[in-house]
C-alpha cells in the first residue's frame, strides 16, 4: 500500500476521464486555462501563443516512445534548463518515473481506441511532504506550431512536455519554474533527500581514502534507487555552456546512469596495471559534447577492450550522450555533486528517514513565541522550535534537511519566493527532555548555511549522543511553515521538544515538585587506578541523581579518558546529591574505580572544577587514585537551563 495521496484542486482523474468519454469530448481543465495567466505572472509573451493538443502538433502522438531514457530532451525557446536535467535524471530509475507518471500504459494514446482518448493526464509530485496528484488537459503552448517549453527529439513523444505542464500547474504557472534548481525539481518528482557535495572542498583528488569513501556512498545511493547528477562550475554567464579541454560543458548538469567497481581478469590486469577499476557512467541530456578523455569512445583505454570485454565488464552505453569516466577523472573534472537518496521505503523494517512539519509562529508571550531568528539574535534565538534526536552509535553519517514552504503561488501578490533560513545543531545532555533556554555547556555541533533557497542541509558524521536541532529564519518575528527531514542508516528517533519544564501533576505534588535544575558536564577522568602494568582499563561514567542515572560510552584501554558527557536533573532539593561514578568495563564483572559526590547548589561556582575520586560513602569517604574534571551549573529557575 503506497503513501496517502492528496488530490490537487480536488480533481479526480478517473471520474473526469469517464465523464469526458461519456460526453464524447476532450477535457479542458477549468483550473489551469490555456491563457496567459497560466504562462506568466504579470507579463505577456512576445509572439502569438496557440495552445494545441498533441494530435494537432504531429501524427501518431505518444506519451512515451520506446525506452523513456533513449531520447534527448530539448529546453525550448522559453524552457528551463534545470527541468531538462531533472527529466533526464528521473528517467534513470524506473521505480521513480513510474511513480511520477502513474499507470503510464493506461494513459498512453491507442490509435485503435481513439474514442477512449479524453485529452486528460495525471502526474504525481512529492509536494512539501505529501504525494500530490495533479490532473491536466493536453493543451500545450506553441508558437508557429512549435512547443515553447521542453520537448523530445522524438517529435511525437510528449511525456516531458505534459509533466512540465502539470508541475507548472502545481506551482502556479510556467514562470514559477524559474529559479528552481535541478535538485529542487528532482526532490519534487521523487521525494528523495538531496545532499550537495562540494568536490573541491572535499579534496577527493588529493585524499585517496576520502575518494573511495565517496565512491562507496555513491554506489550505495545508486543501487538503492537514488539519483545522482553533477556539474562543472561556470565563473560567469559568458562561460555558460563553454566546452572544457576534455569536451565537457561548464555550467551544465550531467546525470549519472551507472557506477561500477570492476575486477579485471589476468590479461586486463597486465594491460591497465591495476586489479580494479572504479568507473562512473554519465549522460548529457542534450546528447552532445561528450567526454573526450580516458575511457571515452575515442580513447586508447576504450580501444584496448574488445566488444566482449566491454559486455563482460558491464562497460556498455545504451544512449547517445553517455560516456564512461574513471573515478579519478570524475573527481578531478566536476565541481558539484547532487546526491538524491531514495528514502521512501524502510530497509528491512528499519526506518532511515525521520520527518516532521513545523511552523515558525509569533506570540506576545516569550514562552509561546516560536520565531526567534538566527543564532545572532542571542536573546531570542532559543524561542525557535526545537527538535531532539538520538545517535545510538559513533561514526554514523546524518543528513539534515530543512525545507521552507514554497511561496511561489503568492508571487502575484508581491511576496518573496523564499525567506533566508538555516539551522543550528547542539550536542546536549543524554537525558534531556525539555527545551533549551540557555547555552552554557552545550557543544555547537554544526550549522547549515543561511540562504534564501527553498532547502538548506547539513551532512555530518556524529558521535553517539543526543542532539537538538533549532530551525530558524534569519530574521525573528516572521511566520512560515517548514519541513524537517533527517536521514541516517541507524534510527534517530526525531521528536519535538515542546515543554519548558516538568509538568505539574498529582505524582509531582505527592513526591514534591522540582525546585532546582542542574546541568553537569564531566570532561575527563584521569590517572585512574591500574592494578598491574599490562592491565586493560576501559572506563565509563555513571552519573546518578536519586533514581535517575546517565551512562557514558565506554572508552577503550586508557587511564586518561575524555568523556564530555552531559546530564541534566530536575531535583526536589539540593539534599539529593549528584554522584559521578567511574567504572571499568570488564568481561564478567565491572570494577568500581571511584566516585565524587556533589551538592550542586545554585550558589556554587560554575567554573571548571577537578576533584579526586573517593570510595563509596559520600564526600568524606577515603580518597582513591584518579580525579575527574567537570563543570556543574544549578539554578532555582527551572527555565534557565
Amino acid at each position: 500500500m503506497g503513501p496517502p495521496l492528496k488530490l490537487f484542486k480536488n480533481q479526480k482523474y478517473q471520474e473526469l476521464k469517464q465523464e469526458c468519454i461519456r460526453d464524447g469530448r476532450l477535457f479542458c481543465d477549468p483550473t489551469f486555462l490555456p491563457e496567459n495567466d497560466s504562462l506568466f505572472y504579470n507579463r505577456l509573451l512576445p509572439g502569438k501563443v496557440v495552445w494545441k493538443r498533441p494530435q494537432d502538433i504531429c501524427d501518431d502522438p505518444r506519451l512515451i516512445v520506446g525506452n523513456i531514457s533513449n531520447h534527448q530532451l530539448i529546453q525550448g525557446r522559453l524552457g528551463h534548463k534545470p527541468m531538462v536535467s531533472a527529466f533526464s535524471c528521473l528517467a534513470v530509475q524506473e521505480s521513480h518515473w513510474t511513480k511520477t507518471i502513474p499507470n503510464h500504459k493506461e494513459q498512453e494514446w491507442d490509435p485503435r481506441k481513439l474514442d477512449k482518448y479524453a485529452g486528460i493526464f495525471h502526474f504525481r509530485f512529492w509536494h512539501f511532504g505529501e504525494w500530490t496528484e495533479v490532473v491536466i488537459d493536453d493543451l500545450l503552448p506553441t508558437i508557429n506550431g512549435d512547443l515553447v517549453f521542453s520537448f523530445s527529439t522524438s517529435m511525437n513523444e510528449f511525456w516531458n512536455a505534459l509533466l512540465e505542464k502539470a508541475y507548472a500547474k502545481l506551482l502556479g504557472c510556467y514562470e514559477a519554474l524559474d529559479g528552481l534548481t535541478t535538485t529542487d525539481i528532482i526532490v519534487d518528482f521523487t521525494g528523495t533527500l538531496a545532499e550537495t557535495v562540494d568536490m573541491q572542498k572535499g579534496r577527493y583528488t588529493e585524499l585517496v581514502e576520502e575518494k573511495y569513501k565517496l565512491f562507496g556512498e555513491l554506489y550505495k545511493t545508486f543501487t538503492k534507487g537514488g539519483l545522482i547528477c553533477c556539474s562543472i562550475e561556470s565563473p560567469n554567464q559568458e562561460e555558460q555552456e563553454v566546452e572544457t579541454d576534455w569536451g565537457l560543458l561548464k555550467g551544465h548538469t550531467y546525470t549519472m546512469t551507472d557506477i561500477r567497481k570492476i575486477r579485471l581478469g589476468e590479461r586486463l590486469v597486465e594491460v591497465f596495471s591495476t586489479e580494479k577499476l572504479y568507473m562512473v557512467r554519465l549522460r548529457n541530456p542534450l546528447g552532445r559534447q561528450e567526454w573526450s578523455g580516458p575511457w571515452s569512445e575515442i580513447s586508447e583505454e576504450w580501444q584496448q577492450l574488445t566488444a566482449a570485454d566491454r559486455k563482460n565488464l558491464g562497460l556498455v552505453m545504451s544512449d547517445d550522450g553517455e560516456f564512461w569516466m574513471s573515478l579519478e577523472d570524475f573527481c578531478r573534472n566536476f565541481h558539484e555533486l547532487s546526491v538524491c537518496r531514495n528514502v521512501n521505503n524502510p530497509i528491512f523494517g528499519r526506518k532511515e528517514l525521520e520527518s516532521v512539519v513545523g511552523c515558525w509562529t509569533v506570540d506576545d508571550d516569550p514562552l509561546m513565541n516560536r520565531s526567534g531568528g538566527c543564532y545572532n539574535n542571542r536573546d531570542t534565538f532559543l524561542q525557535n522550535p526545537q527538535y531532539i534526536f538520538t545517535v545510538p552509535e559513533d561514526g554514523h553519517k546524518v543528513i539534515m534537511s530543512l525545507q521552507q514552504k514554497d511561496l511561489r503561488t503568492y508571487r502575484r501578490m508581491g511576496r518573496p519566493d523564499n525567506y533566508i533560513i538555516g539551522f543550528e545543531l547542539f550536542k546536549v545532555e543524554m537525558n534531556r527532555k525539555f527545551r533549551l533556554h540557555h547555552l552554557y555547556i552545550q557543544e555547537r555541533a554544526g550549522t547549515s548555511t543561511y540562504i534564501d533557497t527553498r532547502t538548506v542541509f547539513l551532512s555530518k558524521y556524529l558521535k553517539k549522543g543526543n542532539y537538538v536541532l533549532v530551525p530558524t529564519m534569519f530574521q525573528h518575528g516572521r511566520t512560515s511553515e517548514f519541513l524537517l527531514r533527517i536521514f541516517s542508516e541507524v534510527p534517530v528517533q526525531l521528536r519535538e521538544l515542546t515543554l519548558d519544564m516538568p509538568k505539574m501533576s498529582c505524582w509531582n505534588l505527592a513526591r514534591g515538585y522540582p525546585k532546582v535544575v542542574t546541568q553537569i558536564t564531566v570532561h575527563s577522568a584521569e590517572g585512574l587506578e591500574k592494578k598491574y602494568a599490562n592491565e586493560t582499563v576501559n572506563p565509563y561514567l555513571v552519573i546518578k541523581c536519586g533514581k535517575e542515572e546517565v551512562r557514558s560510552p565506554v572508552q577503550k584501554n586508557t587511564v586518561h579518558a575524555i568523556f564530555d558527557t552531559q546530564a541534566i536533573f530536575y531535583r526536589r532539593t539540593t539534599d539529593i546529591p549528584i554522584i559521578v561514578q567511574v567504572w571499568n568495563r570488564r568481561k564478567f564483572c565491572d570494577q568500581f574505580l571511584g566516585q565524587v559526590t556533589l551538592d550542586a547548589d545554585p550558589s556554587d561556582c560554575r567554573d571548571l572544577k577537578s576533584l579526586y575520586l573517593r570510595k563509596k560513602g559520600g564526600p568524606t569517604a577515603k580518597v582513591k587514585q584518579g580525579h575527574i574534571s567537570f563543570k556543574v551549573i544549578s539554578s532555582d529557575d527551572l527555565t534557565e537551563l
